[in-house]
């Protein structure tokens, strides 16, 4: 009796750790098929994607969670509907594209809340977006004074950009009539004691001008070098490693 009792109880403990290796093998495959699918949807931030967007990724991410919680639940039935929303995405993302009478069906045009410093109080109602919302959103651009605005546009992802008036703009060194060349962007070349051979590559360099640079700059060697760039004005600068 107590052999059979054993026995049984060594049983459950089998089939529950098949069954937590198997949640594992689940849940991994989800993940990885999530951020997948995120990955092929665009690289955009939350507060930067279309309405249709932020729906679909919120669904996906309901889809992918019931397979996970229940695995009573075939794998199936929340890869498929996934890959489903994925299509549609794309499609429409294609469509919109192509059409611009479906893009302002899907995600809407902009809007202008101000309108040569004017507010546009109609607009204002219709969106019910109130004074002190139109303000909060002005002093997250910099802009304190409603007076310093000539435009103020409400995109279709929900944030608003702002045209200052003519007198608020910055100077610029074209306003001045300075000349300037183009900069190019900074290319790494080291990070944590590791060479990026193609960006130094990129750069049109070699092995031993770096090693020079290091040198002139008290680092022995890369593997004692930190964090390494060439900055967009060509300039080489670079950060020994901690060694505490």
């Amino acid at each position: 009796m107590i052999q059979s009792l054993k026995a049984i109880i060594n049983l459950k403990d089998f089939l529950g750790g098949i069954k937590m290796i198997i949640t594992f093998v689940r849940v991994l495959i989800l993940y990885i098929l999530v951020v997948t699918v995120m990955r092929m949807m665009g690289k955009r931030q939350i507060a930067q994607m279309q309405p249709f967007e932020l729906v679909i990724a919120i669904m996906i991410a309901d889809l992918a969670a019931s397979p996970m919680e229940n695995t009573g639940i075939p794998l199936l039935n929340g890869v498929i509907p996934i890959i489903t929303l994925l299509s549609v995405q794309v499609i429409v993302s294609f469509i919109s594209i192509k059409s611009e009478t479906l893009r302002e069906i899907i995600c809407g045009k902009p809007s202008i809340l101000i309108n040569r410093g004017k507010i546009v109080q109609s607009e204002l109602r219709r969106l019910r977006i109130n004074m002190n919302d139109l303000l909060e959103q002005l002093r997250g651009k910099d802009y304190a004074n409603l007076s310093d605005v000539e435009f103020a546009i409400l995109e279709t992802n929900g944030d608003i950009s702002i045209i200052p008036k003519t007198e608020k703009r910055n100077v610029t060194l074209q306003d001045l009539n300075i000349k300037f060349e183009p900069e190019d962007l900074p290319i790494t070349i080291i990070v944590d004691g590791s060479l990026i051979s193609s960006n130094l590559q990129k750069t049109g360099r070699d092995e031993k001008w770096l090693h020079r640079e290091l040198k002139k700059q008290g680092i022995e060697n890369i593997k004692d070098t930190f964090f390494a760039f060439l900055s967009s004005e060509g300039k080489f600068h670079a950060q020994i490693k901690d060694m505490n």
